[in-house]
């Protein structure tokens, strides 16, 4: 017989909430989730969620740290560590994140924090600080390199960032807000392999690489 949720060692319990917050904030968004049917996807009592999170801005708060900061911090590593032409980068990276926004329910969390950040604007700053701004972090600093080898345009690399990643939070945004009530399906897989070559075109000095 399988082992209950709420008997398994105490260290698993975290982790096992934030992925039921993470469920519940994409299902319901922020305002809409209840404490109690996040303890309830978790296996555990509403009190024994307590034990963990004081309420739902610290549960967002761990969604961010257990499951999204993960991909960044990854994706971070590997891509900075890699001595690669910036073109090679770009065609890895883009793809990489078309894959974990497909996997991982970033995009129904990235929309739940545009739609209610005037009514807690902690959520969008929680957002930008731990995942914007670090994964935009990395590509300017990407492109940055990619210039100092005279790879890369001259141009503000920060700049650059949210033009390489703009058409990809857009398709994220669009699967999210449009294709549930009609609208034309994405590839975002596509997207990112088109883009990607759209990009190079424009940043490359001189060939693709």
């Amino acid at each position: 017989m399988a082992e209950p949720k709420w008997r398994r060692r105490k260290e698993a319990r975290p982790a096992d909430i934030a992925q039921a917050a993470l469920a519940v904030f994409a299902e319901k968004g922020f305002a809409g989730a209840r404490i109690e049917e996040i303890a309830a996807r978790a296996g555990i009592s509403k009190g024994t969620l307590y034990l963990y999170y004081h309420g739902k801005a610290e549960l967002f708060r761990a969604v961010v740290r257990e499951v999204v900061i993960p991909n960044v911090d990854a994706m971070r590593t590997a891509f900075l560590a890699a001595d690669l032409p910036f073109a090679a980068v770009l065609r890895q990276l883009l793809p990489r994140f078309a894959e974990i926004v497909t996997r991982v329910p970033v995009g129904a969390v990235a929309k739940m924090v545009i739609g209610e950040s005037r009514n807690f604007p902690e959520l969008a700053k929680v957002w930008h600080d731990e995942v914007i701004d670090k994964a935009l972090g990395l590509i300017a600093t990407l492109v940055e390199r990619g210039q100092a080898k005279g790879e890369v345009r001259f141009g503000d690399p920060r700049t650059h960032a949210f033009s390489i990643m703009g058409p990809m939070l857009i398709g994220v945004l669009w699967r999210e807000t449009f294709t549930p009530v009609g609208g034309a399906a994405l590839d975002l897989p596509a997207i990112a392999a088109q883009h990607v070559e759209t990009v190079l075109d424009g940043l490359l000095v001189e060939d693709k690489g």
